[in-house]
């Protein structure tokens, strides 16, 4: 499905931001692991999240969904996930294939993990290589799913690399609590993307759980259980950076309600950079405002602990004056697509001149970019940005598999032309 974009000099009006992702992950699998009912408040109802619904259903968990409360109502499995299904599909999320890896290990059975061609893609060694410090069995294709684990995981203490995604460390603290001896996990190397870590420990402790974190390890006593919770979900700043730079690079106002201005979400950065770079932006205690005056600098910033950033921050730093430099981010090459690649390769299609590294993106910022037909590379994040990128072409742009946009903000396409933007899908 193509997306065409009309170019645009101003976008006005008030949104809401969609809820968080990454807490609706959290909160749908821990609640599926609690003893008791849970309410997931306000979740987010996305391609992935669904990925995760389906994934705890098959778990033994019983998940209904209130709309006109627009509440989750979950039922949990007590920590003693019971598969019905020896094969779980996980679609196009990351988040639950590598989540499901470690709760699936919590089962003598045999459980097969899979998904989309780009879930084959995604490296899971470094998980599988804990699991199996851990008592699991597992097999994969070359470290990549699909992956076949079989338990029951006794804990213990392994070794994991922090580097690759903070998906894996999240996925062991999530599960260990449950076993009978608990855990410790060492971090090797430079830890990565940190602010994801501090969410999942954050939603198991409102679940009950115990964790410490102490210099390069974290401690997690055995025997534990979740409780069920109440558990609202707040704004996702990784959605509302796309509208928030869309006002940057226009003659523009926005706000941006349902923003909680001491959310613990690491792309709440987006506030700051959008600062350093020259934008007129406004933080109140739950929304932000942006006032775009087409005059950003270039910057050099370090985007290790915001992966999610990176392609959008890029697209910022394509309509800045200067140069922008984004750095320590070779994690991102494993997510949807490769993402340093994928969209240094669609900006050079609209004539900005940018150079990739193994860890960083180096961008010479233009005035004004040039229309062309682009490649969203099946990663929501790369045509979200390059929809905003869009806005100050020479002219219309279109931009190929625009349906992955369900995975994370379902609403997009809606809440831009809400704004002023004429975008269209065919």
């Amino acid at each position: 499905m193509n997306l065409i974009i009309e170019p645009t000099d101003r976008l006005n009006g008030t949104v809401k931001a969609p809820s968080s992702k990454s807490y609706t992950h959290r909160a749908i699998i821990i609640a599926s692991l609690a003893d008791g009912e849970s309410r997931i408040l306000n979740p987010l109802i996305s391609g992935d999240t669904l990925a995760s619904i389906d994934a705890c259903k098959s778990s033994g968990s019983r998940i209904e969904f209130d709309k006109d409360r627009d509440e989750l109502i979950i039922y949990g499995n007590s920590g003693s996930p019971r598969f019905s299904k020896k094969v779980i599909d996980v679609r196009n999320s990351g988040t639950t294939i590598r989540f499901m890896t470690s709760i699936a290990s919590l089962c003598k059975e045999e459980i097969t993990l899979t998904g989309d061609e780009s879930i084959l893609r995604r490296p899971m060694l470094p998980l599988l290589n804990a699991l199996e410090q851990l008592g699991v069995k597992t097999k994969s294709n070359n470290g990549m799913p699909p992956i076949s684990v079989r338990g029951p995981m006794r804990g213990g203490k392994c070794r994991i690399l922090g580097g690759i995604s903070s998906q894996f460390i999240s996925s062991l603290l999530i599960s260990l609590p449950l076993t009978g001896e608990g855990g410790e996990i060492y971090i090797e190397g430079t830890l990565r993307s940190r602010p994801y870590i501090d969410l999942t420990i954050e939603t198991l402790r409102r679940f009950g759980a115990r964790i410490k974190f102490l210099d390069d390890k974290f401690e997690i006593p055995g025997n534990q259980s979740y409780t069920g919770i109440r558990y609202g979900i707040e704004g996702d700043y990784s959605s509302a950076a796309f509208i928030l730079a869309a006002g940057a690079i226009t003659n523009s106002q926005i706000r941006i309600e349902n923003l909680n201005r001491d959310s613990k979400q690491g792309d709440k950065r987006i506030v700051e950079i959008l600062r350093r770079m020259g934008a007129k932006i406004k933080s109140g205690r739950d929304y932000v405002e942006i006032k775009g005056n087409l005059d950003l600098e270039g910057i050099e910033i370090d985007l290790s602990d915001n992966p999610d950033l990176v392609p959008v921050v890029a697209v910022l730093g394509s309509l800045a004056s200067g140069k922008t430099i984004i750095k320590n981010i070779k994690h991102v090459r494993y997510k949807e697509s490769d993402r340093i690649s994928s969209i240094s390769a669609e900006l050079k299609k609209m004539n900005v001149k940018i150079m990739e590294g193994i860890d960083f993106l180096e961008i010479e910022g233009k005035e004004r970019l040039k229309s062309a037909h682009l490649h969203g590379w099946n990663d929501h994040r790369i045509v979200m940005s390059l929809a905003v990128a869009s806005l100050r072409a020479e002219d219309k742009v279109t931009i190929d598999s625009a349906e992955s946009i369900d995975v994370s903000f379902p609403n997009f396409i809606e809440t831009m032309r809400s704004l002023g933007c004429e975008m269209n899908l065919k």
